[in-house]
């Protein structure tokens, strides 16, 4: 079987990650980059595929893909995918799926209306870790789901914002680059999210944008979360630092991101530490728990994600992130910004 041939729009760092798991697919391969900047040449001449200067040129061109994945600048992905679905092209739209909450419904919309084949890039939707663990809460080991407690706390170098001045900026801190991801994390562990509120702090940078974060969500089967958010403080407690699954992060094996409760027991993750009471009439704070690891296998959760846009691309499963999921993702995250600033409780169901 011929392997599906996948584009990739935008040489930058996440393209790049994205050139890598095609060419390194079973199922498919790299047929071209789509980028209009000089740095494009040599991506592409290292990679040994053609460039193309925009999408119009690949898609009248004789490299025309099966799929295109956009790694381009968050402003362009909505108009590029609607230009994709408009010549029946499937894509998969890095995230986040739009900028604001109403761009994103225009896409969301057309998608809906058209069935196009869409995939929104929350790649940690492909991990296993966060199978396993949605299949440990799934089994009801835990019991009823009480709370969830989560973080990602790591430290952004001088040089992070010193590169691009613009992170210093409103739009630029941890709750629109980094918070998205954790979003839909929760998600997918807990359920979905009814409200939000948030504290956010720049003490210590003193940046205009945020860099600090304290967030309550409350979810719709009654749940409550605990988040805390920073990329100022030197700590170890983040999905990077902590899932082994990026290798540029060093990682701590001993260290968790979130403890997902429920009231028979509660599964620490990513370490996959597992408590529960043997039995309900043992269910006390004077009694102990039966403690344990549940066992997974660790791999990259971005290959899995190229393999299964692959399989969409063939018409051989839906897509596992919808562009439904990528907007309520959006929804959530907007809403914890919007807490943040005004100090209210965002409802959202």
């Amino acid at each position: 079987m011929s392997k599906t041939r996948i584009a990739v729009a935008g040489a930058g760092y996440i393209g790049q990650a994205h050139m890598g798991v095609a060419r390194a697919s079973a199922g498919c391969t790299l047929s071209a980059v789509v980028d209009p900047s000089p740095a494009a040449q040599a991506v592409a001449r290292q990679a040994g595929v053609p460039l193309y200067p925009s999408i119009e040129a690949l898609l009248a061109s004789e490299h025309r893909p099966d799929g295109l994945v956009l790694a381009t600048p968050n402003a362009l992905h909505v108009p590029q995918a609607l230009q994709c679905l408009a010549e029946g092209m499937p894509v998969l739209v890095e995230k986040p799926i739009a900028t604001t909450v109403a761009e994103g419904r225009r896409l969301v919309d057309a998608v809906e209306n058209s069935g196009a084949a869409v995939l929104i890039g929350h790649h940690r939707a492909h991990s296993p870790i966060m199978a396993k663990a949605r299949q440990v809460v799934a089994s009801g080991q835990l019991g009823r789901l009480v709370s969830v407690m989560g973080s990602a706390l790591f430290y952004k170098p001088a040089g992070y914002f010193a590169d691009s001045p613009w992170r210093r900026e409103p739009g630029g801190g941890p709750i629109l680059l980094n918070m998205i991801h954790e979003v839909h994390n929760l998600r997918m562990l807990c359920g979905d999210i009814g409200a939000v509120q948030a504290f956010k702090s720049h003490a210590t940078r003193g940046f205009a944008v945020e860099d600090t974060v304290a967030i309550n969500l409350r979810f719709t089967n009654g749940a409550l979360g605990s988040f805390m958010l920073s990329d100022t403080a030197a700590c170890p407690r983040s999905w990077e630092q902590t899932s082994q699954e990026n290798k540029a992060y060093p990682s701590y094996a001993d260290e968790d991101c979130y403890v997902i409760a429920g009231t028979d027991g509660s599964l620490s993750v990513p370490t996959m530490r597992l408590k529960t009471y043997p039995r309900a009439e043992d269910r006390s704070w004077w009694k102990p728990f039966e403690v344990g690891t549940v066992g997974l296998v660790r791999d990259d959760p971005l290959q899995h994600q190229m393999d299964h846009f692959g399989a969409v691309v063939r018409g051989e499963t839906s897509p596992l992130v919808s562009a439904r999921d990528g907007l309520d993702n959006l929804r959530v995250t907007e809403a914890i910004g919007e807490a943040a600033t005004t100090g209210r409780v965002v409802e959202l169901a």
